[in-house]
C-alpha cells in the first residue's frame, strides 16, 4: 500500500526598499531569527532590492557593506538589486560588497555588464533552492533606466522578457517559481497577466504595500511597503513533485519589535567606522555659509553655480531643498557635508525655453512649492523649497498677485527671451517630473554620472572665489 507524502511547509519571510533604516534591518533580524527557531531549514529569506542607501552615514562611510553584514548576520538566502544599488555605486565597489562579503545569492536576470555582455561572477539571473521538499526556482529583475546604466557601464535588458525566458527555463525544474521583482506594482501586475508560470512575484520599487496579496489569474503578488516598516510573510505548502503550490500571505509590521542584539552591534561598528572614514577635512571656512529652503541664500546659490560650471551650462538652477543646513565656520569634512546635502542625485543638463524658465521661477515663489514635501527619485530631504539659480538675475515684487511677480530676468547676455532656448545646469530629478513640473518638459537632457550634489560642493567650497561669488544677490526685491 502507498502511503502518500506529508505536505511540505516552508515559510518564506521577504523585505524591500529599507533604504538603509538600518534599526529596521535589526528589528527584522529579531524576527527571522525567532522564525528560525520554529522552522528551522524550511526557512526562505528574501530581499527586493534597495537595501541600501547613501543617505546614511554608515552606508556611506563603508560602502555599502554595513548592509551586506546586516544581510549576512540576518541569513538571507538570495537578493536582487534596486537601482540604488546599481545606479550609486561603481563597478568595483559592487564587486567587493556583493563578490566577497556576501553570504547570499545576488539575482538579477535583466543586468549584464556592457564590456563582456555577461553579469559579474557574482551575479546570476536566476537560483534554484530547495527547502521543506519543495524546489524553489526564484528569478530577480531590476528596474530598467537603461540611460542611466549605460553610462556606468551596464547594459539592462528588458525585464518581462528575461522574466519569461527565465519562467520556461525553471518551470520544468522546480515546484514554484518566485520573482524578486523590483520594478513596480505595475510591471509586477503586467507579469502575472502575461507569463504563465508565475507561482509569486514580491515586489518592491514604488514602495507598495499589499497587506493583503493581489491574486491575477494563477499569481500571487506580495510586497511590503519601505523603509522597513513592514516585513512580508509568506507561507507556501504543497507537495513536491505534486502540482500547484498553496500561497498565504500578510505583512507584519516591525514597530513593537526590538532590535537584534547582533545587528545592532554591526550598526553601531559601522557608525565609528563611518564617522572615521568621513572625518576629512575638505575645506575650512573663514566665515559661515548659510543656507534656507524658503529663501534665497549663499549655499543654494553656490549649489546652482557648481551646476552651471560642471554642466557647462548658460544658468544653474536648483530647489534648495536640496541642502538640509548651512555651513557654520572652520573645518568642513566630508560627513558634514554628506548630512546636508545626503541626496543621491546626479547633475543634468538640459535646454529649457525662456518661458519656462520664467514659469519655474514664479512657481518657486509659491508658498504651497516651497513647503511641498517631495519623496522618492533620489530626494532625501524635507520640502521642496524655492530655486537658487546662478547666471539669472531676477527682479520681483513679493507682494504682486501669484504667478506675477517678477518683473524682469537678466541672463549674462540681457534680458531672458521667452521664446529662446537655453543650456540649464541643473538635477537629474527635475526631468523626472518631481518637484517644478515645467523643467520636466526639457530638450536634449544629458545626465553627469557618477557625481552626486555633494561632491560639486565639495570642490566650490575650496574656491574662495566661488564663496565670495555666492554672497552676490540673484533674486532682487522691487
Amino acid at each position: 500500500m502507498e502511503i502518500a507524502n506529508t505536505p511540505a511547509r516552508v515559510l518564506l519571510l521577504h523585505s524591500n526598499d529599507l533604504h538603509s533604516r538600518l534599526e529596521q534591518a535589526a528589528k527584522m533580524s529579531a524576527y527571522i531569527t525567532e522564525a528560525r527557531r520554529s522552522y528551522g531549514e524550511d526557512l526562505l529569506v528574501l530581499d527586493i532590492g534597495d537595501h541600501m542607501d547613501r543617505m546614511r552615514l554608515e552606508t556611506e562611510g563603508s560602502d555599502g557593506l554595513v548592509n551586506i553584514a546586516l544581510l549576512n548576520e540576518a541569513g538571507y538566502d538570495a537578493v536582487t538589486l534596486g537601482n540604488n544599488e546599481g545606479l550609486t555605486y561603481s563597478h568595483h565597489v559592487l564587486d567587493r560588497a556583493y563578490g566577497e562579503e556576501a553570504r547570499f545569492q545576488v539575482l538579477c536576470a535583466n543586468l549584464i555588464e556592457a564590456a563582456t555582455g555577461q553579469p559579474p561572477e557574482w551575479m546570476q539571473a536566476h537560483t534554484i533552492i530547495d527547502k521543506g521538499g519543495l524546489r524553489f526556482g526564484i528569478i530577480g529583475l531590476t528596474a530598467a533606466f537603461s540611460m542611466f546604466y549605460d553610462m556606468l557601464g551596464w547594459s539592462v535588458l528588458d525585464p518581462v522578457a528575461c522574466c519569461a525566458e527565465q519562467v520556461e527555463l525553471l518551470r520544468p525544474k522546480v515546484d514554484c517559481i518566485i520573482v524578486l521583482s523590483h520594478l513596480g506594482l505595475s510591471f509586477d501586475k503586467r507579469m502575472a497577466e502575461e507569463i504563465e508560470g508565475i507561482d509569486l512575484i514580491l515586489g518592491g520599487h514604488t514602495h507598495h504595500l499589499l497587506e493583503e496579496p493581489l491574486r491575477l489569474k494563477e499569481t500571487t503578488i506580495c510586497a511590503a511597503g519601505r523603509y522597513g516598516e513592514y516585513l512580508g510573510r509568506v507561507e507556501i505548502t504543497g507537495q513536491a513533485n505534486g502540482g500547484k503550490v498553496t500561497i498565504e500571505a500578510e505583512c507584519v509590521p516591525m514597530a513593537a519589535f526590538h532590535e537584534d542584539p547582533e545587528a545592532a552591534a554591526i550598526i553601531s561598528g559601522y557608525r565609528e567606522t563611518g564617522i572615521r572614514r568621513m572625518s576629512r577635512v575638505i575645506a575650512s571656512l573663514e566665515a559661515a555659509v548659510p543656507a534656507y529652503a524658503e529663501r534665497e541664500s549663499p549655499l543654494g546659490n553656490m549649489l546652482a553655480a557648481a551646476l552651471r560650471r560642471w554642466t557647462e551650462a548658460e544658468i544653474g538652477i536648483v530647489n534648495a531643498g536640496q541642502l538640509l543646513g548651512g555651513l557654520a565656520k572652520g573645518d568642513v569634512t566630508e560627513a558634514q557635508l554628506h548630512a546636508l546635502c545626503p541626496s543621491p542625485i546626479n547633475p543634468c543638463r538640459m535646454q529649457l525655453t525662456g518661458s519656462q524658465i520664467r514659469q519655474a521661477l514664479e512657481e518657486s515663489l509659491l508658498d504651497e512649492n516651497i513647503h511641498k514635501p517631495i519623496f522618492g527619485f533620489g530626494f532625501r530631504g524635507l520640502i521642496l523649497g524655492t530655486l537658487a539659480v546662478d547666471g539669472l538675475t531676477v527682479h520681483y515684487d513679493p507682494e504682486a498677485p501669484p504667478m506675477h511677480r517678477i518683473r524682469r530676468i537678466l541672463a549674462s547676455d540681457g534680458p531672458l527671451q521667452d521664446s529662446r532656448c537655453y543650456s540649464v545646469g541643473t538635477i537629474s530629478m527635475f526631468s523626472f517630473g518631481i518637484g517644478y513640473h515645467t523643467l520636466q518638459d526639457n530638450k536634449q537632457p544629458r545626465f553627469y554620472l557618477p557625481e552626486f550634489l555633494r561632491d560639486l560642493l565639495a570642490g566650490e567650497l575650496r574656491d574662495p572665489d566661488a564663496i565670495t561669488e555666492s554672497n552676490r544677490e540673484r533674486w532682487v526685491m522691487v
